[in-house]
């Protein structure tokens, strides 16, 4: 069975901007943000690729066409060998009629009402509903989808899929948190025996959405949301929240059954945004403190604590409903690695799986999932792998070097070279751009289109920030580490291993002075193990480097700049280098650097 999973629609962000003003920093918020491609063959996923990789416009809504086209390509299909065609959203009646009743709900004008109502049947009726889907499909592709094969995935669920196939397929309870989905933010229950049961009783609508909550915290801290919540994360490390956190209470209130409800409505129809004044009330803001560093950090550690006490409450009315011992946390809260690792040690579930598709690049993979599952049996990857994009042969990485000859130096170095020739340039201060393989799917970077670096350097955060990504001096950077060595470093409690950059650790105090450049101010990492069958040229790197160095990791970060995808070609990957101080690159089997 063949199937095609994808997430973006080509005129969403067009749509939106004309019936509710939404652009700018709100366009993110758009229906299909994260826009990508999945091919799943006889359940083996063959190739996915997110669009802004390709059209290089980062968190892209458009429609994937280029990522259509390439995902084709690598599986060696036409749409006429295609049998099913997933979307990973379903505005059903229910679901129509929710969102109309809700929209009755809140302080409008009959006006205002009728309007938005107007609003939303123009938005149903072009953007939302199977037809347009269809036909937008057609316009795009210049394929007729047949309407059989249209297969409509309820949002929640494309993330459960995600999360249930990388997971191993395998029995799971399962807390899915996000923004919105069609009408709910927030859903839990089980998988047995791949049968999908929801608890409906701890079901969060979208009015109450803990994710829009948070990403209202970070508009207020002047961050992009739906973009930005990890930059709230890291920033919580510098600040303390208030003993009697008035978040919660006074903004979100738990109730008893484990479900919990805002104060005010944070998914507004009309875009307000009504807990500006709330924060300010509780925190004593104004415009002109909300630029305080020391403000900021406050607050940021108020609404991370809010995010983990709120999510353990969820947990334990979770963990009353199930006997199953393995949890399933997926979309886009959990990326909030602080509070995954949390969740796992609070617990009595032996083991958190969070996949790197965990936000909405891994609908389009749920999706796909989700139409060729079938209960009963198994349905997982024979080895689990974010390795699922565009590579390039010798000959195309020639030919961008070729096209900036005037720009850049490079000599190739035989395969038993390259992992010690890195090794040796980043025994020093040297930042190193690092593409190799098949493109990485996911927020972040796992050693394929990553900028490298020694952490035994304090400074080094410092210089990256600065010279290399330009942005925030507060961030910190991620270690990547060989499996068997993770858990001698990392006090890692529950976990043995954490492939995706998912789960934060505290770095034993005997190497905290080892690699002071891989440690949060708090003295935590948010780690990346790898093994070689995961990727076995990054760990011949390591081991070169740490024979070298006497330093048992690596940074590892994106390869890209802020407000820029990370690279998927080797042209994106040289103009990233020219463009920063990134001083060498390693592409494929070249070296490579900048003349002067």
């Amino acid at each position: 069975m063949i199937v095609i999973g994808y997430n973006g629609f080509t005129r969403g962000a067009e749509v939106f901007r004309r019936l509710w003003g939404v652009e700018g920093v709100d366009r993110h918020n758009v229906l299909g943000h994260d826009a990508a491609v999945a091919v799943l063959v006889d359940g083996e996923l063959v190739a996915a690729v997110e669009e802004e990789r390709l059209n290089r416009e980062k968190k892209t809504s458009a429609f994937p066409m280029n990522a259509m086209r390439w995902c084709l390509e690598r599986a060696g299909i036409a749409f006429e060998d295609v049998d099913a065609v997933a979307f990973p959203w379903q505005f059903s009646a229910d679901a129509v009629r929710t969102m109309i009743s809700e929209a009755c709900d809140v302080s409008q004008t009959p006006e205002e009402m009728f309007q938005y109502i107007d609003n939303l049947d123009q938005a149903y009726t072009e953007l939302l509903c199977r037809r347009a889907i269809r036909e937008d499909f057609a316009r795009r592709t210049g394929y007729d989808l047949p309407d059989d094969k249209l297969v409509l995935v309820p949002h929640h669920l494309a993330h459960l899929m995600c999360g249930y196939y990388f997971g191993g397929g395998e029995d799971t309870a399962f807390l899915v948190s996000d923004g919105r989905g069609e009408q709910h933010s927030s859903v839990m229950g089980e998988i047995r025996a791949g049968r999908i049961r929801l608890f409906d009783e701890q079901t969060i609508n979208a009015g109450h959405s803990l994710g829009l909550l948070f990403g209202e915290i970070t508009r207020y801290l002047g961050f992009v949301p739906n973009n930005d919540e990890y930059k709230v994360m890291g920033l919580s490390a510098y600040g303390a929240a208030p003993a009697d956190n008035r978040l919660i209470g006074e903004v979100v209130r738990l109730r008893e059954d484990g479900t919990y409800e805002m104060t005010t409505l944070v998914d507004d129809p009309q875009g307000a945004r009504p807990h500006y004044p709330v924060l300010d009330r509780i925190f004593d803001g104004s415009e002109e403190t909300r630029q305080r560093f020391t403000y900021r950090a406050t607050v940021a550690a108020a609404a991370q604590h809010m995010i983990e006490e709120v999510t353990a409450h969820q947990l334990r009315a979770l963990q009353a409903r199930t006997d199953l011992r393995r949890l399933t946390f997926e979309g886009g809260l959990a990326l909030n690695c602080v509070n995954n690792t949390k969740l796992l040690e609070g617990s009595r579930f032996t083991d958190v799986q969070v996949s790197f598709g965990a936000s909405d690049p891994g609908v389009a993979i749920g999706a796909a999932v989700y139409a060729a599952h079938t209960p009963g049996r198994r349905c997982a990857p024979a080895t689990p792998s974010p390795y699922l994009g565009p590579d390039f042969d010798d000959a195309q990485i020639r030919a961008a070097l070729d096209d900036r000859a005037g720009r850049v130096w490079w000599r190739e170095l035989a395969p038993g070279e390259i992992a010690d020739e890195t090794a040796r340039l980043l025994c020093g201060r040297a930042v190193v751009g690092w593409f190799q393989g098949r493109t990485e799917y996911g927020p972040r970077a796992l050693g394929n289109r990553s900028i490298l670096a020694n952490p035994a350097f304090a400074d080094i955060k410092d210089i990256i920030n600065a010279r290399v990504k330009h942005r925030e001096p507060f961030r910190p950077f991620a270690p990547v580490v060989l499996e068997e060595r993770a858990q001698e470093i990392f006090d890692m409690g529950k976990k043995r291993v954490s492939p995706y950059m998912t789960f934060v650790f505290p770095v034993r105090p005997e190497f905290q002075d080892r690699i002071p450049g891989a440690c949060h101010v708090d003295g935590t990492a948010r780690i990346q193990t790898v093994n070689d069958e995961q990727n076995p040229e990054l760990c011949a790197l390591l081991r070169a480097f740490t024979t070298r160095s006497g330093v048992p990791c690596l940074i590892n970060t994106s390869f890209n700049v802020a407000g820029e995808p990370i690279v998927s070609s080797p042209a994106d990957a040289l103009d990233c280098f020219l463009k920063t101080e990134i001083d060498h690159l390693v592409l494929g089997p070249f070296l490579v650097g900048k003349n002067q």
